[in-house]
Parts: structure tokens; sequence; C-alpha cells
């Protein structure tokens, strides 16, 4: 009781003391009225949606009945990619289908849709010979063949499908023959050179070991019944690895290589020379588990060094759940950093590269408090508004039942996000959700991003986990001029691997030529900046996936440009 009145006594004193403030010796004027409030500015629209009005049917399925097995919720990827070599970006969508179909069943296949040049798109499947009909989730876009055109990979639950390009506007499955046709449950994957020969290898992750005989029943916190989480079958996997020895032909390197020592729930990958060695590595990202940051070690071997170059846990030492994966130099300091979309209450995770060694400093970018409440697939940053800074789109969608629900239609059903790029590697999300006039609510997986109408701006397709393919046009108020520019090797092929760097508005930026990325999607080969006002990108310089760096001088804005290595600048396209 001494002690309250002690302190209710000094609270009096310093009521006093307040109350007696000596006046002012003159009195302030008083101030003008604030002006009466006028009508608010809408927030802009960056992204209008059109997949509909462009031809683009797709309707992705994840079976005709709902069991809730597992593959159902993971969903699928798309890719784009000029398969016909007219200089325009088609779109290939992956179908799920039915994991066990009737017989008689008319179980959907794949679909490649052709971009006309006009804004439209026409299904020609059948005529190109593709509508694979396995149970889909990525797939990966390169010329392995080394014959000029590209050539598509398809990861499955079940067998996975390589096709080959014939370079008339047709695809032949060369599986069998290319020795690719691995049976487990493929993720991401994609095409690199790992021995430095000048062909491309390919990575492919694989997921969780399951089959429907080691299916087991779960609900959710509410009682309703729920897909499960991979702890549930603890059967982790491992990647595989297959070198490309030539001849259309392929051999499993993975245990030499030594992807046999860890395992995990694998669902992403990013693909870069992460060390600055001159070899590339692959990040894999596990659902769930430490994610792995497989080192190029020469000839043909691997060390997973992810503990001690700081990128297997987040900055609590925790796994997580890991799904989308960025190879992109936010800070740019040259050496790539990684970013990965994760569940709901995990937030999504920056990790930076500071000279080979990741921290991860999510806090300080903005992006975790607001990606709490989501659960991030498919994701990948672009100067969508051509200000000199990356911008970040993230499509979501829930694994599991929690409410409340954004759709009632669809229990997983979630905004995605578009956050604005900021000085210092910050973010900042904007407003609408998702940067669309309508909010686009949906179980979002694969995100694939590329100028598919080549006005010079980064456009974004996504596939919505049984529902219909979305398309965002970029239609953000631009702020300054754009550059594109296609870095291709001696042979006219995609240069994987290399990074394209230019100095403009006092900086120097830099992009990856990083197909695998997002979420088991294939993105558009070309790399963009935004300049500013800026209407020159200055001192282009492209550091080739083997470590060499090659001049092209001086480029202007407004164009497309084709950097090819040892030829220079060879032309506006």
């Amino acid at each position: 009781m001494a002690r309250i009145r002690i302190l209710l006594l000094l609270a009096a004193v310093a009521a006093s003391a307040c109350s007696k403030q000596e006046e002012p010796a003159q009195v302030a004027a008083p101030a003008p009225p604030a002006p009466a409030p006028g009508p608010a500015s809408p927030p802009a629209v960056w992204f209008e949606e059109v997949a509909q009005a462009s031809g683009l049917t797709f309707r992705h399925r994840r079976g005709d009945v709902q069991r809730f097995w597992f593959p159902e919720v993971i969903g699928a990827g798309l890719a784009w990619f000029d398969y016909d070599g007219d200089g325009k970006l088609d779109l290939y969508c992956v179908q799920s289908g039915d994991l066990r179909p009737e017989e008689g069943q008319d179980v959907p296949g794949d679909v490649l849709y052709r971009n006309r040049g006009d804004g439209t798109f026409e299904d020609v499947t059948a005529k190109a010979g593709l509508g694979d009909r396995g149970y889909g989730m990525g797939c990966a876009v390169g010329d392995y063949d080394g014959d000029g055109d590209r050539d598509l990979y398809v990861t499955n639950y079940g067998t996975n499908v390589l096709y080959r390009n014939e370079g008339n506007g047709t695809f032949t499955d060369v599986t069998k023959e290319a020795g690719v046709g691995y049976q487990a449950w493929g993720t991401s994957t994609g095409f690199f050179d790992c021995d430095g020969d000048r062909d491309l290898d390919l990575f492919v992750v694989n997921y969780v070991r399951w089959a429907p005989e080691r299916e087991v029943e779960c609900r959710s916190n509410y009682g309703e019944r729920d897909y499960c989480a991979p702890v549930n079958y603890n059967a982790p996997s491992r990647a595989v690895l297959y070198k490309n020895v030539g001849g259309g032909k392929f051999v499993d390197a993975s245990e030499q290589a030594g992807l046999g020592t860890a395992f995990g729930n694998g669902l992403g990958l990013a693909l870069a020379d992460f060390d600055r060695d001159g070899r590339l590595d692959a990040y894999v990202s596990n659902d769930g588990n430490p994610n792995q940051l497989w080192i190029n070690q020469g000839g043909g071997r691997f060390l997973d060094k992810a503990l001690l170059f700081g990128a297997a846990v987040n900055r609590n030492g925790a796994s997580e759940a890991s799904m989308g994966t960025v190879p992109v130099d936010v800070d740019e300091n040259g050496w790539i950093d990684i970013f990965i979309t994760n569940l709901r209450g995990e937030s999504n995770t920056m990790y930076f590269n500071e000279r080979g060694i990741f921290t991860d400093k999510t806090p300080k970018t903005g992006l975790a408090a607001a990606s709490l409440p989501y659960t991030g697939f498919g994701d990948g940053f672009a100067d969508f508004d051509h200000d000199g800074r990356l911008d970040l789109y993230v499509v979501n969608g829930r694994v599991g039942f929690w409410k409340p629900f954004f759709l009632e239609s669809d229990v997983y059903a979630e905004p995605n996000q578009l956050f604005r790029g900021l000085e210092g590697s910050r973010f900042e999300e904007t407003q609408p959700p998702g940067g669309t006039a309508v909010n686009l609510i949906g179980t979002s997986r694969g995100a694939a991003f590329g100028d598919y109408d080549d006005d010079g701006d980064v456009d974004i397709a996504y596939s919505d986990n049984n529902a219909p393919v979305r398309l965002l046009r970029n239609v953000a108020p631009k702020v300054g001029h754009w550059i594109e520019m296609h870095a291709v090797d001696e042979r006219g092929d995609d240069a994987i691997g290399a990074t394209v760097e230019i100095h403009a508005l006092g900086r120097t930026m830099r992009r990856e030529v990083a197909l695998c990325s997002s979420y088991c999607s294939s993105n558009d080969p070309r790399v963009h900046f935004g300049l500013g006002q800026d209407k020159i990108a200055g001192g282009v310089a492209v550091r080739w996936a083997d470590g060499t760096r090659e001049e092209f001088g001086d480029l202007p804005a407004e164009q497309f440009h084709v950097l090819q290595r040892g030829k220079g600048k060879v032309g506006p396209r």
C-alpha cells in the first residue's frame, strides 16, 4: 500500500508540473482550415487477366473424384517457350488428370498453345504430337540434342516424358531411347550443363515416395477430411541427375554425382553458379526437410553444402515447406541470392548471398509479415513498372483446410500478391491484391514469366489447381524505359546459367538466364531490365555459365537485342 501511495503522489506531482507550464509570450495565429478531402485515387492496376479472351481454354484437373490423395493438392506448372522458332513465346500447360482412371475414361492431357502474334493463342497439341496423359507436375525446356530447337521434358507422378522437337512444328516422344523415363513423383526440373562439355544435362527433383496403397487418412483441426502433410508418409526421395552422353542419350549419373548422400521432399529447383567458380550448381528446396545446395565440384561430382553455406534452414534453424524457388541478385552485389515461397505461418524466405555465404534476412525486405497468412507456390521477380527496381509476384494457394475461407467454392483458394520493389532490397505489397482490378482467388500453383506479346514488359501465366489457367497481361503504369536481351551460345541456343549485366541509373544491374525457376515451371529465356529515365543500357556484358565474361558495349532502350557468344550483338531480335 505504501508503494501505491508513493506512485500516486509522483503522478500528482507530474500532473501539477504539466499544468504550471508557462504560457507563450505570443499566441500563434490560427491555422488555415484544411482543404476539403477529394475523392481518393484508385489503387493502380498492374495486370489484366486475359486468358479466355486470348484463347487459353485450358483447365487443370486433379481428378474426377476428390479422394484426398496427396498428389491432388500439389498441382502443376507450365512453360513459356518458342517451340516453332517464329520468335514468339508459346505456352505449354501441364495437366494432372486422374490418379486412378476408370477403364475407358477419357483422361485429359497436357496442352500446347501456339502464339499467333496478335495477342491470341491456338491449341496445337494434336498437330504437334504432344498431350502427355501422365499425372503431370512440372516441365523443363532446353535444346538437349543441339539441333537448334527447344525440346521439352515433363515430370509426372509416374513416368516422366521427354519430347524431342523435330524442327517442323512437331515433337516425338523419345523417353525410352533417351533413357530418362524415371518413375517416381517428379516435380521441378531443369536442363543445364553440369560438366562443361557444352551439352545440356538434366536435373530432376522428386517429392515423396507415395503410392495409393500408402495413403493414410488425415483430418483438419476442424475434423474435416483433409490432405496429409509429407511427414505423415516419412518417405523422402533423392534428386536425379541425367548426364548427356551424346547421340540423344542420357545416363543416370545420380550416384556417381553424390546425390545419394541427401534425401528430401523436393519441390523447388534453382540452377545457378552460386559460388562464382564457373560451374553451375543446383539448389533443391524440400518440403519440411533441410534444403540442399549441391555445389558443383567439377568432374560430374556435387557436394551438398547447404548447411555449411547457410542455406539449409531459415534464420530460426527450422526447415520450411519450400515450394517456389528463384535465383536472383536482389541486392545487386554480383552474387546470386535465393527466394523461396513457404507454408502459411512460416513466411516466405529470402537468403542473401555474400560471397558464397547465405543469410536469411527476410524481415529486412518487408516480405516476412505480408506472406505469413498465405501459402506461396509459383514466384518470380521482374521490373514490371520499369522504374529500375525488381518487383515480385507470388501466387498462393493452401494445402490444408483452414478457416476463414477466401472462397466458399474452393476452401484452399487464396489471393495472390504483388510486391513493389523499393530502394535497399526492400518491398511493399501493392493494392489491389495481386495487382488486378478483380481479386483473383484460386488454389494457385505453377507460374511462368515472359513477355508473350512482345511489348517490352513482363507478363505472367499461372496454373490454378482444378481450375482454368490464368494469363496476366502487364498494364502497369510505366515510369521509364526498358530493354530486353536474349543471351545465346555459339550455336544460338539459350545460354542457360549466364548472367547479363548492365549499367543504368548509376547502378550495376544483373539478370540471370534462369529458365528453371518458380515452381514446376519454365520461363522466357530473355532477360528484361527497366531503365527508369535512362535511354541507354551502358556497358552491357554477359558472364557465361563457365565464368568467362564478354563485353557488348552500350545498347539502346526500347529494343530487343540478341547477344551471341563470340559474335557480339547479332540482331534486334
